[in-house]
């Protein structure tokens, strides 16, 4: 209790109205995948850590000057991706002006989406998150790290990430699939007690982009 009186002054001091967006990705990848998911994130925010997020989210292209209105941007699907020269000009720019990209691998982008990180950032290593990490504290205690939502391959979950100047630019998590999750409750038909663990694990990303 003591910690979401915390939260819910936080946001009301600072007074957030800010929107999200989905990356619009070339590459033949289906980035529009978890049509449901990021609105009812939103949804969950503002009802349960008192954000003022813009209830529907935006969607941009990594080329467009627009992605520097968002705080964070949400990157999915389960096939190809490609970012040309100029995409990952602008996304470097982007990112080291603030700005956050969040990957969620929806089963099947793996393979595609690591050299796509290595493009934007060549010279910094993609590199697990301990389960100690803020990322996992605040405002929903994940002891264990990154929660398990769907089972694929069996796989552990793993959040890795980006660090430019010691700030998380880019979180990437695998073998997790918060999107499922996060979508309404008749698409997966994931128990009640899932989709709460993927929601609070979301709300906790949202809460460390806008107060990070």
């Amino acid at each position: 209790m003591k910690k979401l009186c915390f939260i819910t002054l936080f946001f009301s001091i600072y007074s957030f109205s800010q929107q999200i967006a989905l990356l619009k990705y070339n590459g033949g990848g289906d980035w529009y995948a978890n049509p449901t998911s990021l609105p009812n994130l939103i949804k969950y925010c503002n009802a349960t850590i008192n954000t003022h997020l813009d209830p529907k989210p935006a969607t941009v292209t990594p080329s467009s000057s627009d992605l520097f209105s968002y705080p964070l941007v949400h990157l999915t699907g389960h096939g190809n991706i490609v970012f040309d020269p100029e995409e990952t000009t602008n996304l470097q720019k982007y990112l080291e002006a603030g700005g956050f990209l969040h990957i969620d691998d929806n089963y099947g982008l793996n393979q595609y989406v690591l050299k796509e990180i290595k493009k934007l950032f060549p010279n910094v290593p993609l590199t697990e998150l301990p389960a100690n990490h803020v990322l996992f504290q605040k405002p929903f205690l994940f002891s264990n790290g990154l929660p398990k939502i769907h089972e694929h391959d069996g796989k552990r979950p793993q959040a890795f990430g980006v660090f430019v100047k010691n700030r998380l630019v880019l979180l990437y998590t695998y073998e997790c699939d918060l999107g499922d999750g996060w979508e309404d409750p008749e698409v997966n038909n994931d128990p009640p007690e899932i989709r709460e663990k993927a929601l609070k694990m979301g709300a906790n990303i949202i809460y460390y982009v806008f107060s990070n």
